[in-house]
């Protein structure tokens, strides 16, 4: 196996020179959807939105009925939600359902698990 050329970075401190250009390549990155998708999970609101879509798939009147909140400031939520992926929707009759996606879905869970464990 070739030996790997190790970077000094500071003082002592030596990584190999791949690490290093991953380590750049990283910091380079285009952040911005992600960053996008912690401010949508950043509102109190929008997570108790997504709650109680995981206990069931429900229609805004719904969501009135049982948050403080307006019929048009749930739909403004519920927007950005689907905007992020993390809820879809679908007609049924004269109500509109909305429901957790599979990515919305999983990571409810995987920050669920990340609490329980604390």
């Amino acid at each position: 196996m070739p030996e790997k050329k190790l970077i000094e970075v500071r003082n002592s401190y030596a990584l190999p020179e791949d690490v290093l250009d991953a380590v750049k390549e990283a910091m380079n990155e285009d952040v911005e959807e992600l960053v996008s998708l912690f401010k949508v999970l950043a509102d109190p609101t929008r997570l108790r939105i997504l709650k109680a879509l995981e206990v069931r798939s429900l229609c805004v009147c719904v969501l009135v009925e049982t948050a403080d909140h307006k019929h048009s400031a749930l739909s403004y939520h519920l927007k950005l939600l689907k905007e992020a992926e993390l809820v879809d929707s679908r007609r049924e009759r004269s109500f509109q359902i909305y429901e957790l996606t599979e990515f919305g879905s999983m990571l409810l869970k995987s920050i669920g698990k990340h609490f329980e464990k604390s």
